[in-house]
Order: C-alpha cells, then structure tokens, then sequence
C-alpha cells in the first residue's frame, strides 16, 4: 500500500468472555475518513455457560455497523428492533439524536458451545445529521455487491466504489470492501478510492515496497488513489475510508459529535435514564467516568 503514513497495531483488551482488538480510534489517528472506532471481536470460543450478554446502551451521532465472520448476535433496540445477525450480513444502526441497543447471544445457543468472530465499526454522522431520527437497516449477505476479478473475491460491504454501491444507507461518501485472495497475487485498486483509507489485515499477510504486514495491523495511507500493494495467498483484507469531515468529532464513551455540548446532553440523559428504553430490557450499563477525547 504505498504512501504508508502510520501502521496501527491492535490493541486487545477482555471484553466479558472474549477478547476484543481496538483498532481506532488511536492517539495518533483518531479517525479514518468518517470511520472512528473499529473493533475486533474474538475469535473466541464460548462454551455452554458462557454468552455475550452486553446490557442496553446508548449512542448518538453515528452509525454502526456490525459484520460477523463467525457466530449469531440478537440485537434488539428502542426502535422496537429484534433481529439476529448472522455470518456475512449487515446491522447498520444509525443514532442520530438518539438510540439504545442491547447484543446478545440468542436464546437458542446459550446453552452450546459456540463461536464468535467479527468486526464492529462506528461511521460518524455529519454535522447536519448529527440530530436526526434513529433509524435501523439490515442487509442479508446475499444482498451485498460480490465478484471476481483475475482470481481475487470482492465485496462492497457498505458505501461506493468500483462503480458499484451497497444497499447499506450511509451518510456522507465512504467505502468498506473485503478482499479474499486463495493465490498470491498485485492488487492495484487505487483508481477506486477517494479520501483517506485505511487497510485492516485480518489474515495472511501483504506486502507493500519492501515491508511485509501481518495480521492485526492497520495501515493507513497519505493517498488512497496510490492504494497498491501485493496479497499473500489465503489472505483477507478490509479497506475502508472516505472523505474526512471538515469539523473534529469527539468521542466520549459510546457518543460522537462536533458539539461537545450534544455530548455533555447525552450524558446527563443516560444518567438520568431518560433515553427512550430497550423493549423487554431491564439491565443497563452505567455511565463511565467522563473524559471527551
């Protein structure tokens, strides 16, 4: 990938019974075109007494998008929403003025083994959508743009590139792609991008100049148009970015915006618990310590 400007390398810390690799924001970077917070879920086994229990929680001024590669998640939030996310399908919830969601192992394999493996992302809204409606979209896997192309796999998993478009509804020009690759082999896609990018290697490895990166890095790039670099057999890879706000975004807990004052509101609401309520819920996480970064 040339023009490399920073190599990120995840950052694990234990989440409940698995582990979870904090990939942004980092101090160096606190954003990748509107992407502000990417986490690595797992992989992790999880045995018949163990589950993913993460109580109702809020969010405002962003959208997440959620991606498993292994395992099942029940999401159910204040819209009214319970739907269970499964392998190579999209949770794309936007928060807007305000939202409060709860993941869950599903009733039906809490008391088997199973495994959990993916990725969560946070896409910040723009500034004059920061306040709008919540809403929820879930796209199946077989709804997400696929193809081949001189034995590499594609998928434009949320935004635009390629001349292509992902039935994901995002808010401001961004792209989220996977790349698979069963043979060694150049790939030169910087013509399609546009913005600052960012490439997540989840396995196998690349090579960009002289430098071979392995899995759990993150390297993000001065130029996306100079996206080139050469793919290791049996390697997956994720590219994401976009165009980059003009105003800084900060991030407190689970809340994103440009106004710090939007954020200071949310707080006193979810202490207050005045957020609207998650429909047969009655746990809740409390606030943290206040610190905006």
């Amino acid at each position: 990938m040339s023009n490399i400007s920073l190599i990120i390398e995840e950052r694990a810390a234990n989440i409940g019974n698995f582990m979870v690799g904090r990939l942004l924001p980092f101090r160096e970077k606190r954003a990748v075109g509107p992407f502000v917070f990417i986490d690595h879920m797992g992989p992790a086994h999880l045995n018949q007494y163990q589950n993913m229990d993460v109580p109702p929680h809020p969010h405002i001024g962003l959208s997440t998008l959620t991606f498993l590669f292994e395992g099942s998640i029940m999401h159910r939030d204040s819209l009214g929403t319970e739907l269970e996310i499964k392998p190579g399908a999209v949770n794309w919830m936007t928060a807007g003025k305000g939202i409060v969601h709860s993941e869950r192992t599903p009733e039906y394999l809490r008391h088997s083994d199973k495994m959990l493996h993916g990725l969560q992302i946070w896409v910040a809204l723009p500034k004059e959508l920061e306040q709008m409606d919540p809403n929820f979209t879930h796209v199946e896997a077989q709804n997400i743009p696929a193809w081949e192309e001189n034995g590499v796999s594609y998928k434009l998993i949320a935004g635009e590139a390629f001349g292509k478009k992902s039935p994901v509804p995002v808010y401001s020009p961004l792209y989220f792609i996977e790349i698979k690759s069963k043979e060694a082999q150049k790939i030169n896609i910087g013509k399609d991008l546009f913005g600052e990018s960012g490439l997540y290697i989840l396995e196998g490895s690349i090579k960009s100049g002289e430098h071979v990166y392995d899995p759990k890095q993150i390297l993000i790039t001065n130029d996306s148009t100079l996206c080139e670099f050469e793919i290791a057999a049996n390697s997956t890879v994720y590219i994401f970015g976009g165009q980059p706000f003009p105003e800084e975004h900060y991030i407190f807990w689970n809340f994103v915006s440009s106004d710090k004052n939007l954020i200071e509101k949310a707080k006193q609401d979810w202490t207050t618990q005045t957020f609207p309520k998650v429909p047969g819920e009655t746990e809740f996480v409390p606030l943290p310590e206040p610190r905006i970064k």
